[in-house]
């Protein structure tokens, strides 16, 4: 079986220009962990995780007020935050070599990517 017979391509995505408010909400609602961050010609540049979103709140906003906090929040383009080294494999891979990888690395999630356009997660 081949990664492409099993990964989402209904994909939510947020873009480099977004800001980590934005993110927040999105995921919420969406109920996501991972989001993949592209250009605005597709091109996966990054991801956001949940655990990227704590890190920052924690470090950078957590002695704001609520206003102060999402105000801060806006003002944080996910360029700045997101993880750009994530590893992806091609939608032709094996979904045991997609597995192994997984559990090597121990994450989450691993983007499906060809010719540096995300197809799927």
């Amino acid at each position: 079986m081949r990664v492409r017979e099993l990964m989402s391509t209904d994909i939510f995505v947020l873009y480099v220009d977004d800001n980590l408010l934005l993110a927040e909400e999105m995921m919420q609602l969406k109920r996501i962990r991972h989001v993949p961050v592209v250009d605005r010609e597709g091109n996966l540049q990054g991801l956001i995780t949940h655990r990227d979103i704590l890190r920052v709140s924690i470090s950078t906003i957590a002695e704001l007020s609520s206003g102060e906090r999402r105000e801060a929040q806006a003002s944080i383009r996910l360029r700045d935050i997101m993880r750009t080294h994530v590893l992806t494999i091609s939608p032709d891979a094996d979904i045991r070599s997609a597995a192994r990888v997984m559990l090597d690395k121990k994450i989450g999630c691993l983007l499906v990517v060809a010719y540096r356009q995300l197809l799927g997660i």
